[in-house]
């Protein structure tokens, strides 16, 4: 049978599809913003006629009707990274969540630690050669999506062709749900005052060098960077995810990506979040290669780009450099995602700038305002990147090369970024730990 005529004999409403998962079986769930909307709803309409399935994902957008409590002895999930949308669930008990660097997060499936009954994906339509993209979330979907017994995609006629490994034949596409519908957009947020982000991101910008090649994580920081680059030479992008911001630095012929030592002349990515001109922008783009996290992500291949950059973010910061980016003391909030995979990847990279960058204060909902950089983290925090991994912190107050120095070194440069209001009482609790 040719691949057109395998293609028909496959398609199926999003209701019919669900069908074929079962009681205890366990289900991968593309996420970002590639969710596949119909084929969710429909799993949540028939769940009540399932129990114990389990469904693993990452950060998802959207909705999440699907950790509802009414849920509970039905669906339940496990996250490897804990978005907005899932947080409260996990937080009570109802969803779970497995640390994982997100560089394994596919290899959990791929080696059979978590083996898949189903995955529930998000394609584009086929091409002539039978072949769907798996458009705006590559990596962390390509080895899941090999790995299950069964897959559900969802075929949308907006979903964008995007080129590299991220391809998947119709042939291994169990049932095929056509779909018509926008893919989400994504604003990085503005999770902290415009000014602050912006002084941060100018300090940013002067670490990093003509030729680079960079990461850049989720938020309003590493995206308001992007701006203060036009006057760099040559950068390139070798990263988890990217945002719209990526498309004026290549239309200015600032972003080349002609120095990069690893795949010169492309940006290699394993997601894309932005918005609607991003996601158009991507269309069968030969400059842009998506790739499978476990490769993106992996410390040992980061580190072939020479003067590798890589820009994260953190909840908090202590006096002895440890970094605090999963949780809120014992509260789980997050997970460690690509910070570490990319962190020490540019720092065993020829050159490279590893950079934890966060605003000094934040400000709680009574509207206390703390200290973001600590003499000890919160009781019960996650370390996300070691005092052994660390070397630069930046605030908007400037930068700590926290590298090579010992903790008295380190103390006095994190002081010296932390908000003026909390300097004196930071002094007291170091010298109190012998650190000054």
């Amino acid at each position: 049978m040719d691949w057109n005529s395998l293609y028909h004999s496959r398609v199926t409403t999003a209701q019919e599809a669900v069908r074929s998962i079962k009681s205890g079986d366990r289900v991968f769930l593309t996420g970002n913003v590639s969710v596949p909307k119909q084929a969710l709803g429909a799993l949540v309409e028939y769940a009540p006629n399932l129990s114990d399935v389990e469904i693993c994902q990452a950060l998802t957008v959207g909705p999440a009707d699907y950790v509802d409590p009414s849920m509970e002895g039905h669906l339940r999930v496990n996250t490897m990274f804990i978005s907005h949308n899932v947080r409260k669930a996990v937080q009570e008990g109802r969803a779970d969540f497995t640390p994982v660097l997100l560089s394994e997060f596919p290899l959990l499936f791929k080696n059979g630690f978590l083996p898949l009954d189903v995955a529930i994906i998000h394609v584009s339509p086929p091409d002539e050669h039978g072949f769907c993209s798996l458009g705006v979330e590559v990596g962390l979907t390509k080895s899941a999506a090999e790995s299950a017994k069964i897959i559900i995609a969802e075929v949308n006629e907006k979903m964008p062709r995007t080129l590299g490994d991220a391809f998947i034949h119709v042939s291994r596409l169990t049932h095929m749900v056509p779909v018509n519908y926008a893919i989400p957009d994504m604003a990085m947020a503005e999770e902290s005052d415009p000014t602050i982000v912006e002084k941060i991101a100018g300090y940013i910008a002067d670490l990093i060098p003509d030729g680079a090649t960079m990461q850049l994580g989720i938020g309003s920081i590493p995206d308001a960077v992007l701006k203060y680059l036009f006057n760099k030479k040559d950068l390139g992008i070798h990263t988890e995810l990217f945002s719209d911001g990526v498309i004026d630095l290549v239309n200015a012929g600032v972003l080349t990506n002609a120095r990069k030592s690893l795949h010169p002349g492309k940006i290699v990515a394993g997601f894309i979040l932005g918005t609607q001109r991003l996601y158009e922008w991507s269309d069968d783009n030969p400059m842009i290669e998506m790739h499978r996290t476990e490769y993106v992500n992996d410390p040992f291949v980061i580190a072939q780009n020479d003067r590798m950059v890589a820009v994260n973010s953190a909840i908090e910061v202590d006096l002895t450099g440890q970094v605090c980016a999963d949780s809120i003391g014992p509260k789980l909030y997050s997970a460690v995602g690509g910070q570490l995979d990319f962190i020490y990847g540019a720092s065993r990279s020829k050159g490279g700038v590893p950079i934890i960058a966060l605003p000094s204060v934040a400000t709680l909902r009574d509207g206390t305002a703390v200290s973001k950089i600590a003499a000890m983290l919160k009781q019960g925090a996650g370390v996300v990147t070691t005092r052994n991994h660390v070397r630069f912190v930046v605030t908007e107050w400037g930068v700590a090369d926290l590298y090579g120095k010992t903790i008295r070194q380190r103390a006095r440069q994190l002081i010296n970024i932390a908000h003026p209001d909390f300097r004196e009482d930071l002094e007291k609790q170091a010298a109190e730990l012998h650190y000054l």
